[in-house]
């Protein structure tokens, strides 16, 4: 079995979440070969800045994929949209790679890296109008596939994304079979996972703290 390299892309103010859910659901796929990347291995710092994290390889050292996840910020997504040699790097892994994803905000980077043109695609729902500057077509749904595109909107929902797309690579047992090594049987204490389903002000609640 040929081995499938998956690259998850860092970049300083990331969220944590958006990365590590699909990195615990992709690098247990058999016959992967799972790396982190970035623009060098300077520690990168979370949104939150409480956590750090440090690439195995450089941009410079990845010339090519299988698969990219691209995770979401708040500050350090328009940073890295705005980095003309995350983009180039970035366009260069789309131009052979089989499955190009996102996480959150994620996706207005691929979005600045014209990946988005015409495609549905999804993100954070407080980012989601931002979408079709890019020339996406804008859907609330919690994840997407467009051709060889997968966009997740909000940080846990790159789970979803990473099981949907292990079930496409590996089967739907070998996906199964990770969602209960993880464990992923979600019981919210609360209903107010969705911009539709929360309150008023819980919503500008939410806006103050992300």
């Amino acid at each position: 079995m040929q081995t499938m390299r998956i690259v998850f892309f860092l970049y300083d103010g990331l969220t944590t979440l958006d990365i590590i859910g699909p990195h615990d659901v992709l690098s247990r796929l058999p016959a992967v070969e799972a790396i982190s990347v970035a623009k060098d291995k300077t520690p990168l710092n979370a949104d939150t800045r409480a956590l750090g994290l440090t690439a195995t390889h450089t941009i410079a050292e990845i010339d090519s994929c299988d698969v990219l996840v691209v995770p979401g910020g708040t500050e350090g997504t328009r940073i890295a949209a705005a980095d003309e040699e995350i983009l180039a790097w970035i366009r260069s892994m789309a131009e052979t790679a089989t499955w190009i994803t996102s996480v959150c905000t994620g996706s207005l980077i691929l979005g600045a890296a014209g990946l988005l043109d015409s495609k549905r695609a999804t993100t954070h729902w407080a980012a989601i109008d931002l979408l079709a500057g890019y020339g996406a077509v804008p859907t609330k749904e919690r994840v997407v596939i467009d051709g060889n595109l997968i966009t997740a909107a909000g940080v846990s929902s790159g789970i979803d994304m990473a099981l949907t797309l292990a079930a496409t690579i590996a089967g739907d047992d070998i996906a199964q079979a990770i969602q209960l090594g993880i464990e992923y049987d979600p019981e919210p204490p609360f209903d107010s996972g969705s911009v539709d389903k929360a309150a008023p002000r819980i919503v500008e609640l939410a806006y103050g703290i992300f």
